[in-house]
């Protein structure tokens, strides 16, 4: 059901949001000259390394790290980078993982290849076995205001209780912190 529902839910998303992501796709290559779509390596279930596209909001030179490990990440963002950022626009282009089956629109955000500290956690708590999400449990309570045994711990909440009404009720809760800027930080 779960994968129906990723199914079904991304396909709708692209109909209905075809022309914005276009338009910002040529926003962001008119304004950064890069590639306009970012491709980094991600962990996906039992660790399995895939490639996560997300719209560029850092320039090409940002060292690979997590945001929250940058000292001023504010200074490596792209003239577009904080809208992205704030809206979460910047993950749309994920809907392409899930399509594929690497995400899910629910679970946990899937940790960049190098945070091992991340990995690791996730490994004690079993939050590796499942798929990643493009938003989850630890996304909407507290997004990055979160330390990251929060997050885990969040995240070990989500596998261990998911279920498709807990997966429509991150959704809407997703929907009104995206539009509230809620849990957001710079």
């Amino acid at each position: 059901m779960k994968r129906l529902f990723d199914i079904f839910f991304s396909i709708i998303a692209i109909i209905l949001l075809i022309i914005p992501l276009l338009t910002i796709y040529l926003f962001i290559l008119i304004t950064s000259y890069f590639p306009a779509i970012y491709w980094s390596e991600r962990v996906g279930r039992h660790k399995k390394i895939f490639k996560m596209p997300k719209f560029r909001s850092m320039r090409k030179i940002t060292p690979l790290l997590p945001k929250e490990k940058l000292t001023t990440p504010y200074k490596w963002l792209t003239p577009l980078g904080p809208f992205l950022r704030k809206t979460s626009i910047d993950e749309l282009p994920q809907l392409w993982c899930v399509l594929k089956g690497e995400m899910s629109i629910v679970g946990p955000r899937p940790a960049l290849h190098n945070q091992f500290d991340l990995i690791e956690l996730r490994d004690k708590y079993g939050v590796n076995k499942i798929k990643p999400g493009i938003t989850g449990w630890a996304q909407i309570n507290g997004r990055d205001r979160l330390s990251l045994e929060d997050k885990v711990r969040f995240d070990s909440y989500y596998t261990d209780n998911y279920s498709f009404k807990l997966d429509l009720k991150i959704i809407f809760i997703t929907i009104i912190k995206v539009l509230t800027f809620d849990g957001f930080k710079q």
